[in-house]
């Protein structure tokens, strides 16, 4: 965990409470300006491809205690972007993400628990018409506020998903594969607390 974060049992009860500096719970929105939704996979085994959707929602929801706080988010899958043109048409195609077809991912948290590193967010990931529970390492940045008057919370989220998984295959013609199973996934999440 963070240096900004300290946690204690208390001696009755079970459930360990947890202090945040400038905690505070509400309906948070990612800011699409100072947030991004990242990826990478490596490709022909030799090198990594990286990646990011520009379109996407974040409803981050932390309640009196954060163990009890929700997470639910939305990408289109159209809004791919790796810099190259053909191969984002190439990913939005039925060889990869099918996007006619599945055009967004979605995801949505079931329980948020501590780990020894941090925090860990457990949820369904629906991707190419296939659920499957994908837990998310969580880092909290910090609350605070904002110069607009407002209040900011900041989060950075890894994952790694298996593609297969989601039925996504895509192999070469000849056999072998283009891009590896695994994908990696980051977000760096600056919500706006909602009025």
């Amino acid at each position: 965990m963070s240096d900004n974060f300290s946690w204690e049992e208390p001696r009755h009860s079970a459930a360990a409470t947890v202090a945040i500096p400038g905690y505070l719970a509400g309906t948070w929105k990612a800011d699409p300006v100072h947030s991004e939704v990242a990826f990478s996979v490596r490709q022909l085994m030799v090198g990594k491809v990286r990646g990011r959707f520009t379109g996407y929602d974040v409803t981050i929801v932390t309640s009196e205690d954060p163990l009890g706080s929700s997470v639910a988010a939305t990408i289109d899958l159209a809004s791919v972007d790796t810099g190259n043109r053909r191969r984002d048409n190439h990913l939005r195609s039925a060889d990869y993400l099918e996007v006619g077809r599945y055009p967004t991912v979605s995801y949505r948290s079931t329980g948020i628990r501590r780990t020894g590193g941090g925090w860990a967010v457990d949820g369904e990931l629906t991707l190419h018409g296939v659920i499957r529970p994908v837990p998310l390492a969580v880092e909290v940045n910090g609350f605070g506020p904002d110069p607009s008057g407002g209040r900011r919370a900041g989060f950075s989220v890894t994952a790694q998903i298996n593609r297969r998984d989601f039925g996504i295959t895509a192999p070469m013609d000849g056999g072998g594969v283009v891009v590896a199973d695994k994908v990696s996934i980051g977000f760096e999440i600056q919500a706006v607390l909602q009025k």
